[in-house]
């Protein structure tokens, strides 16, 4: 039980110092699985950007910010930004609001409470412990893809 412990605790040290390393050196089993971890953990990352499909369209601060927190909620599950999936594309949301602080605030307001009735029955997820600063930050970002 012991050597099993000393094991564990040995793959989680060579696992957080990140094995960050491209170059193979050749070492044992549970450096390159470290190595791999590494690398499955940033090809993950990249694949929620790629699955969220908001890419930035207008590159400034407030677009970042929006899509970065997009990329961390469940927004993706139904919103895409070019095509509808459960809820609108963020492209046709960015089409029917103008960005007008009235509207960014409004629209935040929805993400936060949820709800459904504007674009169909099915009611969007409330997000009751988002930050109404984040979800600004989001409705930004979203009107920002107006084409």
């Amino acid at each position: 039980m012991k050597k099993v412990f000393v094991i564990l605790c040995i793959s989680a040290a060579f696992a957080a110092c990140g094995g960050n390393s491209s170059k193979n050196t050749g070492g044992s089993d549970s450096t390159n699985g470290a190595n791999q971890s590494a690398k499955a953990a940033d090809a993950n990352a990249d694949t929620v950007v790629a699955k969220t499909g908001t890419e930035s369209a207008g590159g400034s601060a407030a677009s970042s910010a929006g899509e970065k927190l997009i990329a961390t909620l469940d927004c993706s599950t139904c919103h895409k930004v070019d095509t509808k999936v459960i809820g609108p594309a963020f492209q046709e949301i960015a089409a029917k609001y103008e960005a007008s602080d009235a509207n960014i605030d409004m629209l935040a307001k929805k993400i936060i409470a949820g709800g459904s009735g504007n674009w169909g029955n099915i009611a969007m997820t409330p997000h009751p412990s988002l930050p109404e600063s984040d979800a600004k930050e989001i409705v930004k970002y979203i009107l920002s893809l107006k084409k």
